[in-house]
């Protein structure tokens, strides 16, 4: 059993500035912004929802099948996938673009300066979701506007159940459009900030939203998650990390076991029990995808 995961993949350069924002910007001289930051550190890491549901999934011993597109300066990327085991069967080259990027500068609050360049992503519609029968679950992750809209409605049209996970995509869509979505979707994952402008949004409670689909989960960062079933919630404790030392792709990270376990037929409790322990697992590397897991999954009662 095969799971079709939409989304991107994405180079990540993450800069460290040693020292506060606050005291570089001054709030009354915004309109003539023009400010350059010392970053002594500097690391380049593979990135993107897609690539990072599909390394947790894979660590698990799942079988992903990202679907994605780069651009003529993602070669690396790609024979980093296939090094994982990892088919790039649904990658897709779009020459004449760039790899999306993401350049993430931190200073020592941790706070974030993001840019964000979409590149290659832009054109993820051109490829559809295919009817297979090796292929029996899915996942819409952000992704290009047009993408995420047009695969929602192959997921559903191909009778294959997925997952709908707005993420940082969410605010591309209005009321209507959100809601159709839910219609066609079978789980819906979001975290706390997010489910909260998913429900504004739609005009609903979380209660009423779950009863729409066969599970939602809003995770909690450090507070575990909470798992909605016909109107009923149930918190499902965090797992603490060894160390903190990295959050970057902790969302994803935990959405590649919540993946694995519907792959395995589990209950949605006891696949969100997983996705707490991979995301305390993830934390405690630097990166998204650098961490590693024994075993094929980890024992959840």
């Amino acid at each position: 059993m095969a799971t079709l995961i939409c989304g991107s993949l994405a180079f990540d350069t993450i800069m460290g500035f040693e020292g506060r924002f606050a005291a570089q910007i001054l709030p009354d001289q915004l309109h003539i912004l023009n400010v350059s930051f010392l970053v002594p550190s500097l690391r380049r890491d593979f990135g993107g929802c897609a690539g990072n549901i599909a390394y947790a999934m894979r660590q698990l011993g799942g079988e992903p099948l990202p679907m994605a597109t780069v651009g003529n300066d993602g070669a690396d990327y790609l024979g980093r996938l296939e090094a994982l085991g990892i088919s790039t069967e649904f990658v897709r080259e779009i020459d004449g673009t760039y790899t999306a990027q993401a350049m993430i500068m931190t200073d020592r609050d941790n706070n974030q300066i993001t840019a964000f360049h979409p590149g290659a992503m832009m054109q993820a519609h051109a490829t559809r979701v295919p009817s297979r029968p090796d292929i029996r679950l899915g996942i819409i992750s952000p992704d290009g506007r047009d993408a995420m809209l047009q695969h929602a409605e192959q997921f559903h049209a191909a009778g294959i159940p997925f997952v709908f996970d707005p993420g940082q995509g969410l605010p591309m869509f209005d009321g209507a459009e959100l809601a159709h979505f839910v219609e066609l979707a079978d789980w819906v994952t979001v975290n706390d900030y997010e489910g909260r402008m998913l429900c504004d949004r739609m005009g609903v409670e979380l209660a009423e939203l779950s009863r729409r689909v066969r599970g939602l989960v809003v995770t909690l960062a450090g507070e575990g998650c909470e798992i909605w079933e016909d109107g009923s919630r149930t918190l499902v404790p965090a797992v603490r990390a060894a160390e903190v030392v990295d959050p970057t792709g902790c969302g994803d990270a935990w959405r590649g076991a919540l993946l694995y376990g519907l792959e395995q037929g589990w209950p949605l409790a006891r696949c969100a029990a997983l996705g707490n322990r991979l995301g305390a697992l993830k934390v405690a590397s630097r990166g998204p995808q650098n961490y590693v897991v024994d075993g094929v999954a980890p024992g959840v009662a």
